[in-house]
C-alpha cells in the first residue's frame, strides 16, 4: 500500500503510476516481508494503541498471505518448465517422444 502526503511547497509535477498487474510470486514475497516488518514493530511497541494497531495489521496481512497462497495453489503447475530446468536429456526425450 502506498500513502502519499501533499506538501505546500511540493512541485506540481505529474507523477505516473504503474498499475500493471503484479506477479503472484512477487505479491506473496512482498506480503511476507510486510508481515516480518509488522512482527518486528509489534515486538518493539510499548503503547497499547500501537500494539493494537500492529495486531490488526498482522491479522490483515496473514489473511492476505493465506489468500495469495491459495491462489498460487490453484494455478496449474508449469510442468514443461520444470522438465527443462533440471536436465537437458529430459528436455530432449520430452521433445522427441512428447
Amino acid at each position: 500500500m502506498k500513502i502519499f502526503f501533499s506538501q505546500a511547497e511540493a512541485s506540481p509535477e505529474i507523477i505516473e503510476e504503474d498499475f500493471s498487474p503484479i506477479d503472484l510470486k512477487e505479491s506473496i514475497r512482498k506480503t511476507r516481508q510486510a508481515l516480518e516488518i509488522a512482527y518486528a514493530g509489534f515486538d518493539n511497541a510499548l503503547e497499547s494503541d500501537l500494539i493494537d494497531s500492529y495486531i490488526y495489521e498482522i491479522n490483515a496481512l496473514q489473511k492476505r498471505y493465506q489468500h495469495l497462497t491459495e491462489l498460487a495453489a490453484l494455478q496449474p503447475a508449469d510442468q514443461e518448465k520444470n522438465l527443462y530446468q533440471h536436465s537437458p536429456i529430459r528436455a530432449l526425450v520430452s521433445h522427441v517422444f512428447g
